[in-house]
């Protein structure tokens, strides 16, 4: 879920234009678990083959990194690892909401409330082992570099941007930002007319990037500030304080200067060592140097017996998704060497 900086992030929109030749970390499992919430049936189901195997993030990751590769963005996935110890309090909690979210949709359908059974469907969006080991063969088939986080993916892909391997890293969690990433992407793969939730409302999205050397100037504060700010707020390790939006913990923490001196004038707050100590999680995470960078040529061959063959997707479509991905390579060849297009821009 992440932490919620909206309300005092600076945002610049950035066109698809400057982006092109950028090499993006993408946080994996986040951009999976965006396709499997707005890619789904009539009724709110997921996508899936004959078998009942869900597919939704394959054709998510397969349409949406073509897509990327057509405006000339390299992308370089990243996935997550085994979560800290203290992350479990949250992953038991979204559970519980996945579970009535799961009663309430059935009770929807029963109903015939299909926006409303669309709506608890989302909700309900599990990524499992055999899921993400199918992202990372198609990945491989479509010649498409990925790291494994050795813990959180956003804190691997902040490690590679501040390594200068990679240029920015794209997801909509804010939390990269709190693990150092000096630069950062939204809404890469969400952009365009989008609905709101429960509204009859569109509105138009574009991508946004976020500069954390800027972001604190703005706000007048360190990046450990930064981090008891969204510790206040709520992180994947803690649930925040009650009452507590962005604006008053960012106000709390400017006046009080840090975590330690703001707890104490709070109400029914325990465990304060444990607050501290989610903070070293952003100051010092697990990451790896065990990676390598490098894009190949895709196998089509593989791409279509996996995906057409094996998880009953359409042949045709396939077959001219594999074309434009093809042309894209062949135009990146012609203006510019692949070598130079795999180098990192700065």
């Amino acid at each position: 879920m992440g932490v919620d900086l909206k309300g005092i992030t600076p945002k610049v929109k950035i066109g698809y234009d400057e982006l092109s030749g950028k090499t993006l970390a993408v946080d994996t499992y986040n951009a999976l678990y965006q396709f499997l919430s707005i890619i789904r049936g009539a009724t709110g189901e997921p996508l899936a083959d004959r078998q009942g195997r869900v597919t939704s993030h394959l054709t998510g990751l397969f349409y949406r990194s073509i897509n990327m590769m057509e405006r000339g963005i390299k992308l370089v996935y990243v996935f997550d690892g085994k979560p800290p110890d203290v992350k479990n309090t949250e992953l038991k909690k979204r559970e519980r909401i996945k579970e009535v979210a799961r009663e309430k949709y059935g009770e929807a359908l029963k109903k015939g409330e299909l926006e409303k059974a669309k709506t608890y469907a989302q909700m309900t969006s599990k990524l499992d082992k055999e899921m993400v080991d199918d992202a990372k063969r198609l990945l491989n088939a479509m010649g498409i570099p990925w790291a494994q986080a050795p813990s959180e993916g956003e804190a691997q892909a902040a490690f590679m941007v501040e390594k200068n391997d990679l240029w920015a890293v794209a997801s909509q969690d804010y939390d990269s930002l709190l693990f150092g990433a000096p630069r950062f992407i939204r809404n890469l793969t969400i952009s365009g007319r989008r609905k709101l939730p429960r509204k009859n409302v569109y509105i138009e999205i574009q991508p946004e990037i976020i500069e954390l050397k800027n972001m604190l100037s703005e706000l007048n504060i360190t990046r450990e500030q930064l981090i008891d700010v969204a510790i206040l707020l709520g992180t994947d390790f803690n649930p925040g304080i009650k009452g507590i939006g962005p604006k008053t913990a960012l106000k709390l923490i400017k006046e009080n200067r840090s975590l330690e001196e703001v707890i104490p004038k709070l109400k029914n707050i325990d465990n304060v060592e444990g607050l501290i100590d989610i903070r070293n999680i952003f100051l010092n995470p697990n990451v790896s140097s065990d990676y390598k960078i490098e894009w190949k040529d895709p196998n089509s061959q593989e791409i279509r017996n996996f995906l057409c063959k094996e998880r009953d997707f359409s042949e045709e479509r396939v077959k001219n998704a594999i074309v434009r991905m093809e042309d894209s390579i062949d135009k990146i060849k012609t203006t510019r060497t692949l070598d130079s297009f795999f180098r990192q821009d700065s």
